[in-house]
């Protein structure tokens, strides 16, 4: 758990080393954000079905997505990185968190090559994996900058998290004492999306985190139960966010479990290979 005031930013910091399950895995939209700092060989991300791939050799940085990415990661792996909160890149960013939605940027675009390339080599030559997050932890507290309206967006966030999603956003506006508008700008400036867009994703993951793969399902008491008008408008919402149909999407979780039982990653990352 990283130390205060990261922790009101960043969910995690991690080490990943090895080989994945997979060389290719498709990350369906959660409300977070993610930095990494690449330590092997180049990766590449694809941001959605129309966007070519593009390969990513000192590190990458991605604003809350709105979309499915796939990852095509090295045999072996080796990096760092930070699961941010949504709002939490905003604070190490030199331009709004809207110019990077759905656009992953390479680490050097953000913090500049001689920057990075130290941070590389720093991290490079650490005795383990305590020492390497330790690095990485001073690294994001020497850039962290106050940011205008930080306090809003995560006051508001909060609610759209409590409540999984489903809140009124106007209501929000209204208690915060800002117009609808205002709001929205904040949003676009330091999550990179709206507050509609933000609860739309918590929704979302809440109701897909809430399948059970190996039980029968219901996909129309499913999609009744987390608000949808109707099994139609579920499954348009479900392939826009994991470029899946819901059927489909079972079928590759069952996958994942039955060649990877107990896996860390198979509550979300899904087989693209």
């Amino acid at each position: 758990m990283p130390r205060p005031p990261l922790d009101g930013l960043i969910d995690d910091l991690y080490y990943l080393e090895g080989a994945p399950p997979y060389s290719r895995l498709t990350l369906p939209p959660t409300p977070s954000a993610l930095l990494i700092v690449n330590l092997g060989a180049p990766f590449r991300i694809r941001a959605g079905a129309e966007i070519e791939t593009a390969e990513y050799a000192d590190g990458c940085v991605i604003t809350m997505p709105t979309r499915a990415y796939e990852f095509g990661y090295p045999l072996p792996t080796r990096s760092v990185g930070v699961h941010f909160k949504p709002w939490g890149p905003s604070s190490f960013l030199p331009m709004p968190a809207a110019e990077l939605c759905d656009r992953p940027v390479t680490l050097e675009q953000v913090w500049g090559r001689p920057a990075v390339a130290g941070l590389r080599d720093r991290l490079a030559s650490a005795p383990g994996p305590h020492e390497m997050l330790t690095l990485l932890e001073q690294e994001l507290l020497r850039r962290l900058s106050e940011i205008s309206g930080l306090g809003l967006v995560r006051h508001t966030s909060g609610v759209i998290a409590a409540t999984g999603g489903a809140v009124a956003i106007g209501d929000l506006s209204a208690a915060a004492g800002v117009s609808g508008t205002y709001l929205a700008q904040r949003f676009k400036e330091l999550v990179g999306v709206t507050p509609k867009r933000l609860a739309r994703t918590y929704r979302f993951t809440a109701t897909v985190f809430g399948i059970d793969p190996d039980a029968p399902i219901d996909w129309g008491e499913v999609a009744s139960g987390a608000g949808y008008f109707d099994q139609a408008h579920f499954g348009h919402e479900f392939r826009a966010f994991t470029g899946l149909t819901p059927t489909r999407y079972l079928e590759v979780r069952r996958r994942f479990r039955n060649e990877h039982p107990g896996h860390v990653l198979d509550s979300w990352p899904l087989p693209a290979d």
